[in-house]
């Protein structure tokens, strides 16, 4: 087992009832996140898939929609279901890294600025090396107070508050250059 595991969080069908096929930047996410697992593959780095599960709705396991979008076919070597918004507190995910002795996680998914942020600043703050490829995840607009934040500007939040505190910021090809 290597040193660095990519977690592929809540990409999941469980969105399509949250306008995942809807959102333009789907498919430059879809090509981007299949990208990163590929080349994070290539180089023998393990992948755990993430669900997101709730009692009920498109997240509860009843629902059906708890499995992977269509487009991911990768193998994964683990994976773990949350009904928080980070990978680590709950869904024994934190064990497994400590038992396959796991010091950097890279981070992909659904959505940018919840599970992947709150993800990236958990396992920080639990001491592991961070790497958020914001490209390789995907969100939604987000209204409040009659303010409407974009997808950028809610990836630049995120970057923003990340980088150079919790987390280092790259492109995939940035990300598999510093794998190689």
């Amino acid at each position: 087992m290597t040193a660095t595991v990519l977690l592929v969080i809540d990409a999941q069908e469980s969105f399509y009832h949250r306008g995942y096929r809807e959102t333009p930047e789907t498919p430059a996410f879809e090509q981007k996140l299949g990208e990163l697992i590929a080349g994070c593959q290539a180089r023998e780095i393990p992948v755990v898939d993430v669900f997101h599960v709730e009692p009920d709705g498109p997240f509860s396991l009843a629902s059906g929609l708890v499995k992977r979008l269509p487009f991911l076919q990768h193998h994964a070597v683990a994976t773990v279901q949350k009904a928080v918004h980070n990978a680590l507190t709950d869904s024994g995910l934190a064990d497994w890294l400590r038992q396959h002795q796991v010091k950097h996680l890279i981070i992909s998914g659904l959505r940018t600025e919840q599970c992947c942020e709150t993800t990236a600043r958990v396992a920080s703050d639990l001491g592991y090396k961070v790497t958020f490829v914001t490209e390789a995840t995907l969100t939604f607009p987000i209204t409040h107070q009659g303010i409407t934040l974009s997808i950028a500007d809610l990836r630049h939040r995120t970057e923003s508050v990340l980088i150079n505190r919790f987390a280092a910021v790259a492109t995939v090809e940035e990300c598999l250059r510093a794998l190689a």
